[in-house]
């Protein structure tokens, strides 16, 4: 029986974490850090029993590390995050505060406790990171191993950078055992609609321009967070120490054809359920006209990786992991649940649940 902590388990990778791991292992006792900005939400975890959350920063080391002790915790899973490439542009400061400081907050906060209070007890210390952190592709490059040096674009992904090297540092330097996984672009319930596919699917419903940057050929590998969540326990469970894994969904596509695949998904759900024209009356689709009619070209965003593609041969090899979703399975799944959560979109995007 495992006691962990999952940091930013409001968020909308965390969260599904936390129901992934709550199905599959019931017993183990489990408790969530997150300081509900913008984009956590009490709601993503609405049905999940037995999971207290906890509203701290996890830049407050001491909170932390009485709440270790407290709950005698020997896993943390740190998805918290600062994680849109944009608002990294914007305002870069609250991505050091959060991936940098709060990383190393976390990291202190467990030395302290399960090294220099020489409590013994084994442990881990998992970081979740990105594939951005290796920098951009060329279109016939091999994709990233977990050796491509790093080579970050955005203020975001340098951050994520840095609080990698802080890890690995702490591993090396104190003995904590961690491990780290750099993951594809995710992708499925309860994503935040400012991400390209769930803010497509909204535009899409509310009738407003789809944005694309640039020629719309940058290229990223899918994964749907479910099958990322089981990456991650593959780690937990059997990864060794101080190692790190690609988690990749072996799907490379331009993000031309991912809207292209939005606007045919919502176009194909309202010819199969009418009622959706009454439901969303500014869609084009509601009206007869195809949702493509929406795309716009917009300049490109600064520093703009052209393509990340990720080699996941270690992980598929040492701990058995295969993505289980295709694109299109996964794709079908995510707009049916984006159709049928309305109330739960729309209040993320007022800002109305995310205390």
């Amino acid at each position: 029986m495992a006691n962990l902590l999952v940091t930013g388990g409001a968020g909308f990778i965390g969260a599904n974490f936390v129901r992934h791991w709550r199905q599959r292992r019931p017993d183990d006792a489990i408790i969530i850090v997150d300081a509900l900005t913008y984009a956590g939400s009490r709601s993503n975890l609405d049905g999940v029993s037995d999971v207290p959350l906890f509203v701290e920063d996890i830049r407050n080391t001491p909170a932390i590390r009485a709440l270790l002790a407290r709950y005698r915790i020997d896993t943390i899973v740190n998805f918290a995050a600062e994680s849109h490439v944009d608002r990294s542009i914007d305002g870069p400061d609250a991505f050091i505060d959060t991936n940098i400081v709060g990383t190393h907050s976390l990291l202190k906060a467990a030395k302290a406790v399960w090294l220099d209070e020489g409590s013994g007890q084994p442990h881990r210390f998992h970081h979740v990171s990105t594939d951005e952190v290796y920098g951009s592709l060329g279109p016939h490059d091999r994709a990233f191993t977990e050796t491509t040096p790093f080579a970050p674009n955005s203020p975001y992904s340098a951050s994520k950078a840095a609080s990698d090297h802080l890890v690995r540092a702490y591993q090396r330097t104190y003995g904590l055992e961690t491990s780290i996984s750099h993951c594809s672009n995710n992708y499925g319930p309860y994503q935040l609609p400012e991400k390209l596919i769930p803010l497509f699917v909204v535009n899409c419903l509310r009738g407003i321009d789809l944005p694309i940057y640039g020629d719309g050929m940058n290229v990223r590998d899918w994964l749907h967070v479910d099958d990322h969540c089981r990456g991650i326990e593959r780690i937990l469970l059997s990864g060794r120490p101080g190692q790190t894994y690609n988690i990749g969904g072996g799907e490379e596509l331009p993000n031309l054809a991912v809207v292209n695949a939005v606007c045919a998904g919502i176009d194909a759900a309202f010819e199969a359920d009418p009622s959706l024209a009454s439901r969303f009356p500014d869609a084009p689709a509601a009206q007869g006209r195809a949702s493509e009619c929406l795309k716009r070209h917009v300049a490109d965003r600064l520093g703009h990786d052209r393509r990340y593609a990720v080699d996941d041969g270690k992980i598929r090899k040492e701990l058995g992991y295969t993505p289980e979703r295709s694109f299109a399975a996964g794709l079908r799944a995510t707009l049916a649940w984006y159709l049928a959560n309305e109330c739960w979109w729309r209040a993320v995007m007022d800002g109305s649940n995310s205390r």
